[in-house]
């Protein structure tokens, strides 16, 4: 069974927030790394839009590439 991103705001938008942190990028940059618009990484952060599923989905599998760091960043936001 896959894991799933809690997909309500602000809790989205609080954990998009902190992994982006986390890796060190700005909202440009988080953008560009998982394939979106600055503006939707602005919108997401600022509880204006959460993202769509396929966005999660790519959000979730970049955590997980943070490895131990990114899988207790996941745990926190688990919707369960």
């Amino acid at each position: 069974m896959k894991n799933k991103i809690v997909n309500r705001q602000p809790e989205v938008g609080h954990f998009i927030r902190e992994f982006r942190l986390l890796s060190g990028l700005t909202q440009e940059q988080f953008a560009a790394y998982v394939g979106v618009t600055y503006p939707t990484v602005n919108r997401w952060e600022n509880a204006r839009s959460t993202p769509s599923p396929i966005a999660l989905q790519v959000v979730q599998e970049k955590v997980l590439q943070l490895g131990e760091e990114g899988h207790n960043l996941l745990a926190k936001y688990i919707d369960g």
